[in-house]
């Protein structure tokens, strides 16, 4: 759970940790003294800021009547160490304090420090395209001098700026590039934060043998420079990467280093931080001890720093942890109070991990119905983040889509002008030389043919683009399936048609909702881009056990819909089991290991009518998302059919909705189960038939088997 503490904690360390690479400007023998007892704070600033802040406070008056450099690497340290404690507004007032002072001066290196200033509280303050944007322009300023550090620490936010937005070979380009103008410094202070941004975007990058190399040279050239905060921060470093290399216990080992560096430091920030990663790192291990004791001194060092975040963390390590030892009712308080934070700062990527690890916890101990409601919350936030990459997609595209369409305007009116210039020349050529008018209509005919038929070329050209634009808003970029915008249209566009009513006919329409099983373990242990094969693997599977007339949608991240229009009402299980088999039987190669997948299935016909009036789709749709979970919650590879309802009118639907499985145990509603052939109980998949009311007997995961 710590995972998402210490991420967050490392972005904001690629940022805040770069402004101490900079090294005392040259500066004459008068202001030696005062720049000597500036740099003896520079450690403090960087790992233990309100000791930093009282020693800057003793010299500030002779500091802001010293020469412009002295003063500007006075007012830097000073809104680093501002910042460092959470006062941005008066951080930034430094900044800009800095900023204009240097254009007063016509000076770049301090006005690249005070962009740099500005880029690192900006981004504290959550603004990140503007921190990001102001990283860009420090760059561009500090390479217009021959100052090595701070052309190394504009490098090293540029190339983390690339980072965070996501394109990666930008920022590998810049951090190799501030690694080479470090060597070149050859100052291992400005060195040690470039192999240390370069070690992480390896570790971004899962590129984990070069991660591990850069990371070699980052402790020694560490261990050079005499720095327990320096070397605590790599001690970091190699966590992170051995964590995310599969490494547990290398991780483990650097962070109880890097603790002991913290404490001898006083760097009260770090010792949080790595405290409940540590309760994180043995919570991996099934070590609930040693977790609850970690995450107590985490809460512990953070209320003394107001650090919502680490003590949140903290909380839900403790709660997973009082799940794992069986004490239930705790370990479920204990979470609510960790997930109230996510809630409030609405966090959407984070919540999402967090209800994710919430739910495997849950299902372990037992508790399918807290697991079954932790999954439905995670899933909701999930289909909003795919939601809002789609839009972002199709935005790209039209914008993409304008931008042709625009040169294409452009093109076609030169070739007007083109057109009428020749004209005037045609005109003129006529009153001088009639006797080759006749020519010179040839030629202008044929010009002017040749200028249509471009004008015609480029309108079809047009048409196609058009075509292509709807596909396309319309089509999943990587599946290929038709996308959700595009059902929830189909089926606006069916409303008021008339249907075939579910009840009396052996033909019936039905939907079909699939989620891929442990789709996350695949990710993380394979990459991104074998989760990206088993889901174009699964949309192939799809079309080749459905028919061509059957409408297939991929409805979010790992979740699939299948609307069939006409099928024989007894044949939806039959088809439940040729879709859990179909997956089953692939075998995905992907880097020379084999991957086999499993989904779960909820299913129905459609439209359902439990009282004789059809229920509209998103409603069908939901009861279809409820039987999902009772195949996620029972077991997995397996499917749940709703096939109608009994005696509804001594219910109500919403109770219905809100709890499937009570419903199927009190008889109102009629559940079908249908097993994938590899779910352990041998050879094909097998049907077992929900109970109806008034018999006896169990039901649930053992009795459906």
């Amino acid at each position: 759970m710590a995972g998402r503490e210490k991420r967050a904690s490392w972005r904001k360390a690629h940022w805040l940790l770069a402004l101490a690479c900079l090294l005392p400007p040259v500066a004459g023998a008068g202001e030696l003294s005062l720049l000597q007892q500036i740099d003896a704070v520079r450690e403090d600033g960087r790992f233990v800021p309100e000791r930093a802040l009282l020693r800057l406070q003793e010299v500030e008056a002779q500091a802001r009547s010293a020469p412009l450099p002295v003063r500007t690497e006075f007012l830097t340290q000073l809104s680093n160490a501002r910042m460092r404690l959470g006062q941005n507004d008066i951080a930034m007032q430094l900044a800009e304090e800095v900023i204009a002072y240097a254009r007063q001066n016509h000076n770049d290196v301090a006005l690249a420090k005070g962009m740099l200033s500005k880029a690192y509280i900006t981004f504290a303050m959550n603004e990140r395209r503007a921190s990001h944007l102001l990283a860009f322009e420090a760059e561009r300023i500090a390479n217009r001098t021959d100052d090595l550090p701070v052309r190394v620490q504009a490098t090293i936010s540029a190339g983390q700026s690339w980072a965070e937005e996501g394109n990666f070979p930008f920022a590998l380009a810049k951090l190799q590039a501030a690694v080479d103008l470090a060597r070149q410094s050859n100052s291992p202070a400005s060195l040690a934060p470039a192999l240390n941004a370069l070690t992480l975007l390896y570790t971004q990058m899962r590129e984990y043998d070069k991660g591990f190399q850069v990371l070699d040279e980052l402790l020694a050239v560490s261990a050079t420079l005499d720095s327990p905060g320096r070397m605590a921060q790599a001690k970091n470093t190699e966590y992170g990467l051995a964590l995310d290399a599969q490494q547990p216990q290398r991780g483990q080992r650097a962070l109880l280093a890097a603790l002991a560096l913290e404490r001898q430091l006083g760097a009260k920030g770090m010792v949080a931080t790595t405290l409940v990663n540590l309760s994180d790192s043995y919570l991996k291990e099934g070590d609930y001890a040693r977790t609850l004791r970690y995450a107590n001194e985490a809460i512990t060092a953070a209320r003394l720093l107001s650090n919502e975040q680490v003590e949140a963390t903290a909380r839900l390590n403790i709660g997973q942890a009082l799940i794992g030892q069986g004490r239930l009712q705790e370990g479920k308080q204990s979470v609510a109070t960790g997930l109230a934070y996510y809630e409030r700062t609405a966090n959407q990527p984070d919540m999402q991990a967090v209800l994710l690890e919430y739910g495997m916890a849950l299902e372990k101990a037992g508790d399918m119905r807290g697991a079954v409601t932790a999954y439905h919350r995670e899933r909701g936030i999930s289909n909003q983040l795919f939601e809002k990459q789609r839009q972002k997609a199709v935005y790209e595209l039209q914008e993409k889509y304008e931008a042709e369409k625009k040169q294409r305007q452009i093109e076609l009116l030169s070739r007007e002008n083109q057109l009428k210039s020749t004209e005037i020349d045609n005109r003129r050529l006529q009153q001088r030389v009639w006797w080759l008018l006749a020519l010179v209509l040839a030629m202008g005919s044929a010009i002017v043919g040749l200028l249509y038929r471009k004008v015609r070329h480029a309108n079809v050209q047009l048409k196609v683009k058009n075509q292509e634009l709807k596909r396309q808003s319309s089509r999943d970029p990587l599946t290929a399936l038709y996308n959700r915008r595009h059902f929830q249209e189909f089926m606006r566009s069916q409303a008021g048609k008339p249907q075939q009513a579910y009840a009396g006919s052996d033909v019936v329409s039905a939907l079909f909702l699939l989620d891929v099983d442990h789709f996350k373990h695949i990710n993380d242990r394979h990459g991104h881009a074998a989760g990206d094969l088993v889901l174009t693997t699964i949309a192939e599977t799809l079309h080749d056990v459905l028919r061509e007339t059957d409408m297939i949608v991929r409805w979010g991240g790992e979740e699939f819909l299948a609307f069939l229009p006409a099928v024989a009402r007894d044949g939806l299980d039959d088809i439940a089991r040729r879709i859990l088999d179909g997956v089953g039987a692939q075998v995905i190669e992907y880097q020379g290991q084999a991957i086999r997948v499993h989904v779960s299935v909820g299913f129905a016909p459609y439209p359902l009518a439990p009282l004789g009036q059809p229920l509209s789709w998103e409603r069908s749709v939901n009861l279809i998302d409820m039987a999902l979970y009772l195949a996620k919650s029972h077991g997995r590879n397996r499917a749940y059919g709703l096939r109608g309802f009994q005696h509804v009118e001594r219910t109500t639907l919403e109770a219905v909705e809100q709890d499937l499985e009570r419903a199927w145990r009190d008889g109102y509603v009629d559940l079908s189960v249908v097993l994938g052939a590899t779910d352990g109980t041998g050879g094909a998949g097998t049907v077992a038939q929900g109970r109806q009311a008034g018999n006896s007997g169990g039901y649930g995961a053992a009795a459906v088997t």
